[in-house]
């Protein structure tokens, strides 16, 4: 496995192999929850685990560091039994030829954790822990400094599983033990594996995070319309606009990616023109009466599902995803028919992937007005609402009625027309 890979991709990778294929699904969910717990929580668990050693740990170590925060997070995030988490670890350290040697050291710390963790976990700033300083800095000059404590926060929360269903919502949050949300999304809190739920082979839902299934429905795709989905994978926009009724074609550059989306399609029974191209360098036959780009970013909306991102991106300098988004933008404001619609949003919460871009395109094409977004559309998020008439998803925004549920993506959205003549 290559230094630098996804974790989504990662995990996936790693119980590919032959050797974990009998691995149970209640146990790989579990693996997962905890590796996404260690990146999400990596600043607390590593200050706590840190402060219980008496000196730094010699090499060669093997994984021993990776073992005490995963088995800190178990004790201190996840309500694993001090025991089944402690006794874990050093069968762990016992089975790592450079690790075993420190088995009687973690097990020492460990339990000095389950004793006196809780207890320093009160006194630590999340937030300036496990949210890097400049990415926090900019949420504080872009939303104010309380507004940006709430992303934070939000962003550190566990995500819920949340699907967008082709049939009634309320049958299927029944059906799901879950909750429809105002937007028809069903939000599950205790999901398993996704294969085994109800539905699942059928194809009555898909998963999608509330908010990325928001961009779709400004299009408001109807029978008989011609949509092009750009930069189309992992498809959940794709299945949304199928199953208005329009005639989806779905470009992405990646043909791996796209094999994934004909793949879910597939499953929800469903189809769409799907077409390995770079939207650069690609040509439509003809105009589309409306185009949605979900353009590539930096993805900081989606830490919560993505925890990675916390360590993955190293600096606010996004020049080159800017450009990438201003390019595509133009690109395919070219496809749209006059009078037809341009759908541009990104899964990030830095305004300059989308509220600059938006600004200067319009400067630059004046064939084209904002459609104002309302808050009924969006299942009455007012506050997601921009004085621009865009849309502005937070990780801390909640949706009327459900103040007390998790929250969703962090996603931009702007719905343009091109004017007649």
């Amino acid at each position: 496995m290559k230094r630098g890979t996804f974790f989504e991709d990662a995990f996936a990778e790693a119980f590919a192999k032959p050797e974990r294929a009998s691995v149970e699904s209640r146990d790989r969910a579990f693996a997962r929850l905890l590796v996404a717990t260690v990146l999400r929580r990596h600043g607390e668990l590593a200050h706590i685990v840190g402060a219980h050693l008496q000196k730094p740990l010699p090499e060669p170590q093997g994984w021993v560091w990776q073992i005490l925060l995963a088995g800190a997070a178990q004790l201190l995030f996840l309500e694993t039994p001090p025991h089944a988490a402690i006794g874990l670890a050093v069968d762990q350290c016992k089975a790592d030829p450079n690790a075993r040697r420190f088995d009687k050291l973690v097990n020492a710390v460990l339990r000095r954790v389950s004793d006196k963790g809780r207890a320093a976990l009160d006194d630590l700033d999340p937030v300036a822990l496990n949210v890097p300083a400049w990415l926090f800095a900019g949420w504080e000059k872009t939303y104010g400094p309380e507004r940006a404590r709430r992303v934070a926060l939000a962003s550190l929360e566990e995500p819920p599983l949340d699907v967008t269903v082709k049939g009634d919502p309320a049958e299927w949050a029944a059906k799901l033990q879950g909750v429809a949300l105002p937007t028809g999304t069903v939000r599950i809190l205790q999901a398993g594996r996704i294969t085994d739920l109800p539905g699942f082979d059928d194809g009555s839902w898909w998963v999608q995070d509330a908010a990325a299934a928001l961009p779709a429905r400004l299009v408001n795709a109807k029978p008989g319309q011609h949509v092009a989905d750009l930069c189309a994978a992992p498809g959940g926009k794709t299945a949304e606009l199928v199953a208005a009724g329009a005639t989806v074609t779905a470009v992405d550059i990646s043909a791996a990616r796209l094999r994934r989306v004909k793949d879910n399609l597939d499953r929800l029974q469903v189809s769409a023109n799907c077409i390995t191209a770079d939207v650069l360098d690609w040509l439509p036959p003809a105009p589309f009466d409306a185009v949605l780009i979900d353009a590539p970013c930096s993805a900081t909306g989606t830490i919560r599902r993505h925890p990675d991102i916390l360590h993955v991106r190293q600096s606010r300098g996004f020049g080159k995803l800017i450009d990438l988004q201003r390019k595509l933008l133009d690109r395919a404001a070219t496809f749209v028919r006059p009078g037809g619609l341009l759908v541009f949003c990104t899964c990030s919460l830095e305004p300059e992937e989308g509220e600059h871009q938006i600004s200067r395109f319009l400067e630059d094409h004046r064939d084209y007005e904002r459609l104002p977004v309302t808050a009924a559309e969006i299942g009455g998020l007012a506050g997601a609402v921009t004085p621009d008439g865009d849309m502005r998803t937070l990780p801390c925004h909640r949706f009327p009625g459900h103040e007390n549920g998790l929250g969703l993506d962090g996603f931009y959205a702007a719905r343009l027309r091109r004017l007649d003549g």
